[in-house]
């Protein structure tokens, strides 16, 4: 038996649509390291998740006993809720609308709307470290402003810091010329109220923007880092996946669906067994 680092990060959720504007920011994925997971030599399968359209959750990512959950949907507003997920959605503008949930230790709720005043304004999605932010409604143009996505959280599993799982930033309606929320740290897309918001950065599990269109969420990422004494030469399959050299530690990244083979070391006492 040995152990390895994963990281393991959901698809984010798309942010919300709407004609008019104040729409929620999508939650990011679900954001999942175990520093210490136990794997044996063997074939696994991993799945990487894709990021949700426009009011869509994200999918989830796997790898051995890690799932990852995709990230939720930001609220459209006069139409539904923010979604559960990873993440949570953040509330439309809508008085009836109610900002959505994360899911444990993964992710954070997404930020209320605020729907006060005649200009209304959707709240940002969740993010792995951060609520996402509430909207704040103006009484006057120019004084709504949508939520900011939560923000990620930063993890050195390849060698370098790098932030994940943020949320997308909502919109304020189309008349109240004020600020859209802005997407948080880790890829999180910024909202837009009479385009088509900014997606989730791929592979960061980054929640979409809220918009007139919502943005797509960012698609998720499996890292798998271990001491590269301690094991013989894995593998890894899948179009654009890869193993790299960090220091002391090999890097196998999967950025789509593929295989990790776990090869034993040939020379360390009582490891574990060959799979013939």
């Amino acid at each position: 038996m040995a152990t390895v680092k994963a990281l393991v990060i959901a698809g984010g959720g798309g942010g919300g649509s709407s004609s008019n504007g104040a729409s929620g920011g999508g939650g990011a994925g679900g954001y999942q390291y175990n520093a210490t997971l136990s794997v044996t030599a063997q074939e696994y399968t991993i799945t990487v998740g894709a990021g949700g359209a426009a009011e869509a959750n994200g999918s989830n990512s796997t790898f051995s006993t890690i799932t990852a959950t995709g990230g939720g949907s930001g609220g459209t507003y006069n139409n539904d809720d923010g979604g559960d997920g990873g993440s949570g959605g953040g509330a439309s503008g809508d008085l009836s609308s109610i900002a959505s949930g994360g899911t444990g230790s993964q992710g954070n709720d997404g930020g209320d709307g605020g729907p006060s005043g005649s200009y209304p304004a959707g709240g940002g999605g969740g993010g792995a470290s951060e609520v996402g932010a509430a909207g704040v409604g103006g009484a006057l143009a120019g004084e709504a402003s949508g939520g900011d996505g939560g923000d990620g959280t930063s993890n050195s599993i390849t060698g370098s810091a790098v932030t994940y799982a943020g949320g997308g930033g909502g919109c304020v309606w189309e008349t109240a010329g004020g600020d859209d929320g802005t997407g948080g740290a880790g890829g999180g897309g910024d909202g837009a109220t009479q385009t088509t918001a900014d997606a989730g950065t791929a592979n960061t599990g980054g929640g979409g923007g809220g918009g007139q269109t919502g943005g797509a969420g960012g698609s998720g990422v499996v890292i798998i880092s271990y001491v590269t004494a301690n094991f013989g030469t894995c593998t890894v399959t899948g179009v654009g996946n890869a193993i790299t050299t960090s220091g002391s530690n090999s890097v196998a990244k999967f950025i789509v669906d593929g295989k990790f083979t776990v090869v034993a070391g040939g020379n360390t006492t009582n490891f574990f067994q060959f799979i013939n």
